[in-house]
């Protein structure tokens, strides 16, 4: 399935069409039809983030993200995870204690 497919699928389960989706975007629903129709590869990187944020999709594979909390946050910790995953179980004990030391320090850690 193609990126412009798995898009369209997600625009039609949560809108009653493309053109109320592209109305509500305030995108042209030309523009959205034919990058839907060709491939979303000519699109604006703008336009393909915004998409995604209404949608709730991670623009660089187009999975769903995690409702409640912001795009940018969501990419960063799957990042990290898939950063984490490639550890032995060395390395991982290695991060743990690097980041609890770093949990310890009030400028790197957020006011709750």
């Amino acid at each position: 399935m193609t990126k412009a497919e798995v898009l369209k699928g997600v625009i039609l389960s949560q809108y009653k069409s493309v053109r109320q989706f592209a109305v509500e975007m305030d995108i042209p629903y030309s523009t959205l039809v034919t990058a839907l129709e060709r491939g979303i590869e000519g699109m604006a990187y703008s336009t393909v983030i915004r998409i995604c944020e209404a949608l709730s999709l991670n623009p660089v594979d187009f999975s769903p993200l995690d409702a409640g909390e912001g795009l940018s946050a969501q990419i960063t910790t799957k990042r990290v995870m898939e950063r984490y995953d490639r550890f032995n179980r060395a390395g991982r004990k290695k991060v743990l204690e690097i980041m609890d030391d770093y949990s310890q320090i009030e400028m790197y850690t957020r006011p709750d």
